[in-house]
């Protein structure tokens, strides 16, 4: 291991973290643990950054110990090896996660030929991900039944993962729908053994959860929480609050909108959706405006990053998805609202009531799926079970069926 690099060029990791506003305690323990690499490097037999981190295993089981130190020496590798600085949101780990790093070579091979082959059709980097990560699973389960190849893969092994032996479905459609989409990117390879193993697959039926919803009165609350909540929420919040009750846009989306993204002269906004890379434009009420408006004028810090939303410290990065939720979580509590254990507080209950209101409304189908940036129809059919003034006109009368009146009894 050359840590010549790291011993010349050091201080420039320290100068950059001090004037990008780390705090004096965190810049000293990276100095710190620098310097102590430096200095006992000679007089240990480290091979790589990971045999440092190892050495601290030896003396320390505190979870929260051992996390800070792979989240120094990372950022620490990262520096030295690749010329990267930290960016004050991302930890740099030192050891791969998943199953993907304990497959055998060939099954390796078959998810890199997806990840690949995917790339290249332009398919979306986090659903490559979710698929590749899913068929790792898969594949690390046959391992550990002594199976490292698609040869020996049998019907009993791939039905023994998605179910017990007494019958009960381990396993989702979502997850055959991953595991398929890998194996039928590989047919290109091995088409007879590719399909001879996605046969296999059991046929499971897709189910959806009922999905909860805001009802008036929670709608009223939320809305004046966010119009006079001075001292529980801030600028930020009600901007946010604002653009996810009004337009029904999606956290990720909220995250990465630019001042680019809103026309002021036009009233529009403007962005590239996250989740389908389509194109989506959305009035500019007024209410939804002003709240940004006053955000920027007010509260935003000065800084040339060109995102709406960044965190009010430096190195005042944009908020990240997470960020976004949070906000869902305070504007909920600074409303009275959904605070009991198991209530859904995330933005995209805000969603779907945007969905369900215009449904309620009378605004045809086609143009909540414009609204909502969808690019299937389909995906539409989630919202249709919460509009409750079209279901009712679906309604049977029961009048000439004989019931007691007890049922309709309160007491």
């Amino acid at each position: 291991m050359n840590v010549q690099n790291l011993r010349d060029n050091y201080p420039k990791l320290i100068s950059y973290m001090k004037a990008n506003g780390y705090s004096k305690t965190y810049v000293v323990r990276f100095e710190r643990e620098i310097k102590k690499i430096l200095s006992t490097m000679d007089s240990m037999e480290w091979s790589c950054y990971k045999d440092v981190y190892l050495e601290y295993t030896k003396t320390s089981q505190s979870k929260d110990y051992l996390r800070d130190k792979r989240t120094i020496i990372g950022a620490i590798e990262q520096f030295d090896v690749h010329g990267r600085y930290p960016d004050g949101s991302r930890r740099h780990e030192l050891f791969q996660r998943g199953a993907y790093p304990l497959l055998s070579q060939e099954f390796k091979f078959i998810i890199d030929y997806y990840c690949e082959a995917e790339r290249k059709r332009g398919k979306k980097a986090t659903t490559i991900y979710t698929e590749s990560h899913n068929a790792s699973t898969f594949f690390l389960s046959l391992q550990q039944k002594g199976i490292n190849s698609l040869v020996e893969i049998t019907e009993e092994s791939v039905l023994s993962i998605f179910m017990s032996t007494d019958g009960l479905m381990l396993k989702s459609c979502s997850y055959k729908k991953k595991i398929a989409a890998v194996l039928k990117a590989y047919t290109t390879c091995h088409p007879e053994t590719s399909h001879r193993i996605l046969a296999f697959l059991p046929a499971l039926r897709e189910t959806r959860k009922n999905i909860q919803y805001l009802t008036p009165e929670e709608i009223q609350k939320i809305k004046e929480a966010i119009a006079n909540g001075k001292d529980l929420l801030t600028l930020c919040d009600k901007a946010i609050g604002m653009l996810a009750l009004y337009t029904g846009l999606r956290g990720c989306d909220i995250a990465g909108m630019t001042l680019d993204s809103i026309e002021w002269d036009k009233d529009l906004i403007c962005i590239r959706q996250q989740k389908t890379e389509s194109p989506l434009e959305l009035p500019l009420t007024a209410v939804v405006g002003n709240a940004i408006y006053d955000y920027l004028a007010s509260e935003r810090p000065h800084t040339k990053s060109r995102y709406i939303f960044i965190s009010q410290n430096k190195p005042y990065d944009r908020l990240k998805s997470r960020s976004i939720g949070n906000v869902a979580g305070r504007i909920m509590k600074a409303s009275g609202t959904r605070q009991s254990k198991g209530d859904r507080k995330g933005f995209h209950i805000f969603r779907h009531h945007l969905a369900t209101t215009l449904l309620g409304n009378g605004v045809p189908q086609p143009v909540i799926s414009r609204t909502l940036g969808h690019t299937s129809p389909d995906s539409l059919e989630p919202y249709l079970s919460a509009d409750f003034p079209h279901l009712k006109e679906c309604s049977i009368s029961i009048e000439c069926f004989p019931v007691l009146e007890e049922v309709f009894s309160h007491e």
